[in-house]
């Protein structure tokens, strides 16, 4: 994969999804500018540009200096309450960036863009396992169709092409994202040690039990660079996930070990409502560890657990596709946890 004269927008750069995508093109040698919202992280090496996607204004005089770009991987998200109220800021902020790249880079190549499990109706109750790309849309509202169908539009007549990859609980280090499943497992396993309490999993029975799946950030950087200079993934669709699937039941006390905790039977405890009292008590074992000053809102989606913990129902995807296309990588699920719970402790995030 050649980096020569190859430089990619990445939007979301702060997101668990983006900060993984960023860091991979770094470490392949490409220029890489990260957009934001956020000022400036510390600890991401790359160049970053604060900027409001939701602001066309703000995007044109922000972008209108990447004359040089010839890649975007938008990973830009913004949270609503219902599926309707999230379509248009998501669907304005692809827009934004687009125009703003589209009329600054006149050698735009690529633009990834990133679906997920909603894209089958995950979020709905039972859909048809496993699922492939070429499964029929459930009913809208759905941003990701609305993303899609814009891009397609565009597409026509352009001399970029466009990708989309359809991850599942992406599992990366990134802190304020509303999605991070990881991330919400080390704190909560955390707490649980410090109350002395065994790790019981907070899901439903029914959930514990299921068959699921997870995406590391890093196949899925792995899998965006794959996508940026691949014919193959010109206009399509690619499931990408770890290439594994497993139940939580037998997921969990690996979890556990790796926090030298026993496990408890499974009971259903709601994260959201259970976990809101416990800002103090993070305080007192980030004072006590010498752990970064991270503001205890910012660890953690609960709800974002309560989601996933309470899929009764399995939730599998083919990887078929993306393998036969030429993207053949993967990593063992159980493996992929041990090793992000080290770096967190060696970020000083966790104890």
């Amino acid at each position: 994969m050649s980096s020569e004269a190859k430089t990619v927008v990445v939007a979301g750069a702060q997101g668990v999804i983006g900060r993984a995508a960023a860091e991979h093109f770094h470490g392949l040698g490409w220029n890489v500018v990260g957009l934001a919202r956020r000022a400036a992280a510390d600890d991401l090496p790359v160049r970053q540009l604060s900027v409001d996607l939701l602001d066309r204004a703000d995007t044109e005089a922000k972008l209108r200096e990447l004359t040089q770009a010839t890649h975007l991987v938008f990973a830009a998200y913004v949270e609503r309450p219902t599926a309707s109220e999230a379509v248009a800021p998501n669907l304005a902020m692809l827009r934004n960036a687009l125009d703003a790249l589209e009329a600054a880079a006149p050698n735009l190549e690529h633009v990834t863009f990133y679906q997920g499990g909603k894209a089958y109706g995950a979020h709905l109750g039972t859909f048809k396992t496993p699922a492939r790309e070429d499964d029929p849309r459930h009913m809208p509202p759905n941003f990701y169709y609305d993303q899609e169908d814009l891009l397609r539009e565009r597409q026509r007549g352009a001399r970029w092409h466009w990708t989309a990859l359809r991850p599942e609980a992406v599992c990366g280090y990134a802190l304020g994202n509303p999605m991070n499943l990881a991330m919400v497992i080390a704190v909560y396993a955390t707490i649980c040690k410090e109350l002395g309490l065994p790790l019981r999993f907070p899901g439903t029975g029914a959930a514990y039990d299921a068959l699921y799946q997870v995406t590391s950030a890093e196949i899925l950087a792995r899998a965006t660079a794959w996508a940026a200079t691949s014919p193959a993934a010109h206009e399509q669709i690619f499931n990408i996930t770890n290439g594994d699937y497993f139940r939580w039941r037998h997921l969990w006390p690996a979890i556990a070990r790796a926090f030298a905790l026993p496990v408890g039977d499974a009971l259903h405890i709601p994260l959201a409502e259970y976990m809101a009292d416990k800002g103090p008590l993070w305080e007192r074992i980030a004072a006590r560890e010498g752990l970064r000053p991270i503001p205890y809102a910012q660890l953690a989606s609960w709800g974002f657990g309560d989601a996933i913990f309470g899929m009764d129902f399995d939730n599998i995807s083919s990887t078929i596709k993306a393998r036969r296309a030429g993207f053949p990588e993967c990593i063992d699920t159980e493996e992929m946890f041990v090793s992000f719970f080290e770096g967190l402790r060696r970020r000083r995030v966790i104890p």
